[in-house]
C-alpha cells in the first residue's frame, strides 16, 4: 500500500518544521496561504530568474574576441575575466542564507535581479577593463544569491513539489544557458555589429524578471485574513509554531552529506566548464570546421533543456540518488572515452552523452532541498554546497588548458576528467543516501 506513495510526498510529510521569515504570513506556510494567483507569479518568477541566470556567462563567450579587441583586454585579464563566475559564485553565495535570514528569501532574490540587470546594463558601457570587470562581477554576485536561494524560494513555496518546481527552472536556465551563446552574436550583428549592443540586450530579460517578485513581495507582505498567531517564545519574526524548528540549526560543517553535496557540485561544475571551454577546441583539432563544433557544443548544452525539467521528478521520487548518480557519471565517462579513441568519426554519440552527464546540476539542485528539512537548512546546505563546490572546480578548467599545451593533445587531459568523474560518482553515492543534515551524520 505504501509502495505507490512517492518519496516526494514522504519528504513533504516529514519536512513540516520550517523557519519563517519576515515576508510569509503567521498563520501558516506561505505555499499554505498563498492565493492561486500569488503561486502563478511564483512560477513565473522562478521561470525567469532561472532564465537570467547564466546569460551573463554563456552570452560573453562568443564576443569575448569582440570585447578584448574594444577594451584592449590582454590575456591575462581574459583568464580572469573566464574563471570569474565561479570565484563571485563561491564568495558572494555564502553570504545569501544571512542575507535571506535578515529580509527575506523574496527580497533577496528581487534584490538579485536589481543586480543582474544593472550590471548587464552598464557592462557595454564601461569603456576600460577595469569597469567591464566591475561590472560583470555587480551581475555575478546577482546571479550567485540567485542561484543559493532557488532551492529555497521552491521549498518553501512548493514544499510537495521539489521535484517538479526543481525541474522547471533546471530547464529554464538550461534554455538560458543555449539561448545566449546561440543569439548573443546574431543580435549584435542584427544591432549594427556592435558587441556593446549584443551583451546589453540581456539586460532587457532582467528587468523582466523583476516584475513578478516585485509583486510577489507586495502580495506576501500583505497582512494574512483571520486570527493572528502568537509566536512561542524564542521564535524568529514571522515564524508560526508549526516553523519552528525544534533544535538548533544544524552544523553544516559537521554533516558528511554537506561535504559529499558540496564536492558532488565542484566535481559536476568541473565537468561542465570544461566542455563549455574546452570541447569545441577538441573537436576542431580532430578537423571538424569551427561551425560544426559550434554546433556540438550547442546540442551538449541544448539536450539539458528536456532532461533538466524530468531528472529533478525522478529523483524526488527516489529514497536514493545513487543509480542516477552513476548513470550520469558513466555517460560522462563514455564520452571522454569517445574523445580519446575517435573525437571526430563519433562525434554526435559523444556529446549526447556528455549532454547526459551534465545534468548532475539539476541532480545536485533537488537534492539540496531533499537533503535539510528545514528552509533555513535548506539555504545553510545551497550555500555551503555551491560556495564549496564553485572552489572546487576553479582549477580544473586551468589544469585542463595546462596539460594541453605541455603535452600538445587531449589525452591528458581528457584522462584528468575521467578521472575526475570516477570520484564524482562515488561522492554522489554518498550524498544520495535518505539523510538530512539535521540527522546529524
Amino acid at each position: 500500500m505504501m509502495v505507490g506513495m512517492s518519496h516526494e510526498n514522504r519528504l513533504t510529510h516529514r519536512t513540516s518544521a520550517q523557519e519563517g521569515d519576515r515576508e510569509r504570513p503567521r498563520s501558516a506556510a506561505a505555499g499554505a496561504l498563498a492565493s492561486p494567483w500569488t503561486l502563478r507569479l511564483v512560477v513565473a518568477g522562478l521561470v525567469l530568474i532561472a532564465l537570467n541566470l547564466r546569460p551573463a556567462v554563456s552570452g560573453l563567450g562568443p564576443m569575448l574576441a569582440e570585447v578584448r579587441d574594444g577594451l584592449g583586454m590582454s590575456g591575462t585579464v581574459a583568464g580572469l575575466l573566464t574563471s570569474m563566475p565561479a570565484l563571485c559564485f563561491a564568495v558572494f553565495g555564502g553570504v545569501a542564507p544571512r542575507l535571506a535570514r535578515r529580509y527575506g528569501p523574496t527580497a533577496v532574490v528581487l534584490a538579485g535581479m536589481a543586480a543582474v540587470t544593472a550590471g548587464l546594463a552598464l557592462r557595454p558601457l564601461a569603456g576600460g577593463t577595469g569597469v567591464f570587470l566591475l561590472t560583470s562581477a555587480l551581475a555575478l554576485a546577482g546571479i550567485a544569491v540567485s542561484n543559493v536561494l532557488m532551492p529555497v524560494i521552491v521549498k518553501r513555496w512548493f514544499p510537495d513539489r521539489v521535484g517538479s518546481m526543481t525541474g522547471l527552472y533546471s530547464m529554464s536556465l538550461a534554455l538560458g544557458t543555449s539561448a545566449a551563446a546561440a543569439l548573443t552574436v546574431p543580435a549584435a550583428s542584427a544591432l549594427g555589429g556592435s558587441w556593446r549592443a549584443g551583451l546589453g540586450l540581456w539586460a532587457v530579460l532582467g528587468a523582466l524578471a523583476l516584475l513578478p517578485w516585485t509583486a510577489v513581495l507586495l502580495r506576501s507582505r500583505r497582512p494574512a485574513p483571520g486570527p493572528a498567531v502568537v509566536p512561542p517564545a524564542g521564535a524568529s519574526e514571522g515564524a508560526t509554531p508549526q516553523d519552528t524548528p525544534a533544535g538548533p540549526p544544524p552544523r553544516i560543517t559537521r554533516s558528511a552529506t554537506a561535504w559529499a553535496l558540496g564536492a558532488f557540485f565542484g566535481f559536476q561544475a568541473t565537468a561542465a566548464y570544461v566542455t563549455l571551454g574546452w570541447l569545441p577546441q577538441i573537436f576542431r583539432d580532430a578537423g571538424l570546421p569551427a561551425g560544426t563544433a559550434g554546433l556540438l557544443l550547442a546540442v551538449t548544452m541544448g539536450l539539458g533543456i528536456p532532461l533538466s525539467f524530468v531528472l529533478p521528478r525522478v529523483a524526488a521520487r527516489l529514497s536514493h540518488q545513487g543509480p542516477l548518480v552513476v548513470v550520469l557519471g558513466l555517460c560522462g565517462l563514455g564520452g571522454y572515452a569517445g574523445l580519446w579513441l575517435a573525437p571526430a568519426a563519433g562525434a554526435w554519440a559523444w556529446v549526447l552523452l556528455l549532454g547526459v552527464s551534465n545534468c548532475a546540476f539539476p541532480l545536485v539542485l533537488t537534492m539540496i532541498g531533499m537533503r535539510a528539512r528545514t528552509s533555513a537548512g535548506v539555504a545553510g546546505l545551497s550555500a555551503f554546497v555551491q560556495s564549496t563546490g564553485y572552489l572546487i572546480s576553479i582549477p580544473g578548467p586551468l589544469l585542463v588548458g595546462a596539460l594541453h599545451d605541455s603535452t600538445g593533445g587531449w589525452q591528458a587531459p581528457l584522462l584528468l576528467m575521467a578521472s575526475l568523474m570516477t570520484v564524482q560518482i562515488l561522492v554522489g553515492v554518498v550524498a544520495g543516501r535518505d539523510r538530512c543534515i539535521e540527522d546529524g551524520d
